[in-house]
């Protein structure tokens, strides 16, 4: 399930692009916090802070409890801006989320085992969708949902009501949505391969004479 990151936040006095960029020199994320009822809220974080509070937090869809000074807010990361060139996080978009209240999220699938068609059958996986929506509380959000893949053979596939969901978790794709399909491989056999070369144009050289 979802990790809780506490992570403190201070007010930014001032917005606008020279304000971000004297922020973020200074070793700062501009942000803001919305959504939950109530007004947009600009804050900032340090971005060594924030860098320190996530390693070791895996998942797609972290919870974060933001204090600003003796208020706190339960929050989750709806866009981060990335710089193209340095790669580092110039802008956090937070939501403020209620934990007693379900909210909508994308959650990775993850494969699970060796399929039987692929062992045995000679066939090839394809896995066709890799991340699902679902609705849950925000403490109960799956890191991923595991696609087992053991049992199935070629020619067969897995939907999305397939899936075995944790217990609160409800799913919001169309059930008969494919997950992964296993087909037969594209191995040329012995026999393949001669009638190819059958089949293949013969090239006439001209002689001198004739050109």
């Amino acid at each position: 399930m979802s990790d809780t990151m506490t992570i403190e936040v201070n007010p930014r006095e001032e917005t606008g692009k020279n304000a971000n960029r004297r922020a973020r020199a200074a070793g700062k994320i501009p942000a803001v916090v919305y959504g939950g009822g109530k007004e947009s809220v600009a804050i900032q974080i340090d971005r060594k802070t924030l860098i320190d509070t996530m390693k070791g937090h895996s998942g797609e869809n972290p919870i974060f409890l933001l204090k600003l000074g003796d208020k706190e807010r339960h929050a989750m990361i709806r866009n981060m801006e990335v710089d193209p060139v340095s790669r580092q996080v110039i802008h956090i978009d937070f939501q403020r989320v209620m934990m007693d209240q379900k909210i909508r999220v994308t959650v990775p699938v993850e494969i699970v085992g060796t399929a039987f068609g692929v062992k045995t059958e000679g066939g090839m996986l394809d896995f066709v969708t890799r991340e699902v929506n679902v609705e849950c509380l925000p403490g109960e959000i799956p890191k991923h949902i595991d696609c087992d893949v053991t049992d199935v053979h070629v020619g067969q596939h897995v939907e999305a009501k397939d899936l075995k969901l944790p217990q609160g978790v409800t799913l919001l794709d169309d059930p008969d949505k494919v997950i992964i399909s296993l087909g037969h491989g594209r191995m040329e056999t012995a026999a393949e391969a001669a009638a190819a070369e059958r089949t293949e144009p013969e090239v006439i050289k001209k002689t001198k004479a004739e050109e």
